[in-house]
């Protein structure tokens, strides 16, 4: 907690202390109605404060800014309540759905993208492998003749086609590198090229 949070507490607790006891005070002949609504009145202090602390979350919940803007030689996204940033590329001109994942080195089709993108995976051979957190999968590499982000279009781009149960393909950092920088400030993502 910083001085400024702290100062803040200080404050409200100082405040509280005061109404407090000048509730007391001044109403010493009716302590049982006094004592409900000094009851009453700290429900809602503390309901005001938690809300006032929340705010950013709550905002998100009830109003997530879910759109992808493009800029001059950027694209800024919103990262989703899960916590995670979600982009859909244009592959062979097909829409795909990806999770952004700096942590994976390629990207990565799953079997039921690489369908829909017109490659037949079991036509593939399997000769890469990939640690997942369920363990090691085989790959197959295969180039996609155009990927396309908005205005950026990429040709001829190395992906890998996972043998195993990928719930989404990943956007990982061999298409990531691209761009010349990949910043995460303020719950959002911009990839600037």
């Amino acid at each position: 907690m910083g001085e400024h949070e702290t100062g803040r507490l200080i404050y409200l607790v100082l405040l509280g202390g005061a109404l407090l006891t000048y509730m007391l005070v001044s109403n010493r002949a009716q302590m049982g109605s006094m004592l409900r609504g000094t009851v009453l009145w700290a429900l809602i202090f503390i309901g005001v404060i938690a809300a006032v602390g929340l705010w950013e979350d709550l905002r998100q919940t009830v109003a997530p800014s879910r759109a992808v803007s493009f800029g001059q030689g950027s694209v800024t996204l919103p990262r989703d309540p899960s916590g995670h940033f979600f982009l859909t590329l244009e592959v062979q001109g097909t829409p795909v759905r990806f999770v952004v994942d700096t942590g994976a080195t390629h990207m990565v089709l799953s079997r039921r993208d690489a369908l829909r993108v017109g490659i037949d995976p079991d036509a593939l051979v399997y000769t890469g492998r990939a640690q997942t957190a369920n363990g090691t999968v085989r790959t197959a590499r295969v180039s996609l003749a155009e990927v396309a982000l908005g205005d950026f279009v990429d040709t001829d781009v190395t992906a890998w086609v996972n043998e195993g149960e990928l719930e989404l393909s990943l956007l990982g950092m061999s298409y990531l590198s691209r761009f010349e920088r990949i910043e995460i400030e303020r719950g959002r993502l911009v990839l600037t090229r």
